[in-house]
């Protein structure tokens, strides 16, 4: 079981008009008016996701905080490391980054993707091998779905690795469409009103879980990864099943999209002003204690 901790180094040559106004990342980006206004949004969204959930605490330019930002290899990763590293080019995130990827040990996974592109970061990266896929194609019996038990596994190793790399906070890359997906299944399934949080606290209490990328809209990123055209490494996990709930709440979301467009950000809307008063949960609201003149 191998573990790399390696620091990139920028490439060398020459450097164009876009990279000295943006982090070279950005070198071979689409030079379009429509990418370059799509980047912005993104970049503002992060940046107010930043700011509103306070993911950076007062105090940072004197102390910087460290963050573990996780990459599966997929596009929200890929899109939440290069909004990360645009607004700290810009002076506008001032936290260390250290990228890290997890090689869950499924068959075929290409190894070498990864650090090549990391390499191209300047970023510092850690690569950890841990065979959970044995693990979960194990446990799991047939006709189950893996993410649960795979999100556990996979959460206590990052935790461990943030904690060895002395960083403050673990930053995934869920946006605005996972934390609806998530409303979804919780309400029709889990029987509660939840979706995913944008800033907690680990059981532990030692570490804070960050997703900045909560108020991007999924289209959004897969037309910024597109664009950047990252090198997409498929999950062989969850992602190769049939059948998942949360695949159905995306397909019903898909369709009152259609029929509403603009209906997603609504209801995300919703997810920001919620009033308790207006529920039917005591331990949030003091019915008992209401009273009239």
């Amino acid at each position: 079981m191998s573990e790399t901790l390696a620091q990139a180094i920028n490439p060398a040559g020459a450097v164009d008009d876009l990279a000295q106004t943006s982090h070279p990342i950005f070198r071979d980006a689409p030079k379009s008016v429509a990418f370059k206004k799509l980047r912005k949004r993104l970049l503002r969204n992060v940046r107010q996701a930043v700011e509103d959930f306070g993911m950076v605490p007062e105090g940072a330019r004197a102390r910087p905080p460290r963050w573990l930002v996780c990459l599966s290899g997929g596009k929200d990763s890929y899109t939440l490391l290069a909004t990360l590293l645009d607004l700290k080019w810009q002076g506008l995130l001032p936290v260390e980054l250290v990228a890290c990827n997890l090689d869950q040990g499924q068959p075929g996974f290409p190894k070498h993707v990864l650090p090549e592109f990391l390499a191209k970061t300047g970023v510092p990266y850690r690569i950890e091998t841990k065979d959970t896929y044995s693990i979960v194609t194990e446990k799991v019996p047939e006709g189950q779905t893996y993410c649960a038990l795979c999100s556990r596994l996979r959460r206590g190793i990052l935790y461990n690795i943030a904690r060895q790399e002395g960083c403050d906070a673990v930053v995934l890359g869920h946006h605005r469409d996972d934390a609806l997906e998530t409303f979804m299944m919780n309400l029709f399934h889990g029987g509660r009103l939840a979706a995913m949080p944008p800033k907690l606290v680990n059981d532990e209490g030692d570490l804070f879980v960050l997703r900045p990328l909560l108020l991007c809209a999924e289209n959004d990123i897969q037309k910024f990864s597109d664009g950047m055209k990252f090198p997409i490494i498929p999950c062989d996990l969850c992602g190769s099943q049939d059948g998942l709930q949360r695949a159905a709440m995306k397909n019903m979301l898909d369709e009152w999209e259609k029929t509403h467009p603009g209906r997603r950000q609504v209801m995300f809307r919703a997810l920001m002003h919620a009033r308790p008063s207006h529920l039917a949960d005591p331990k949030l609201f003091d019915f008992a204690g209401l009273e009239h003149r």
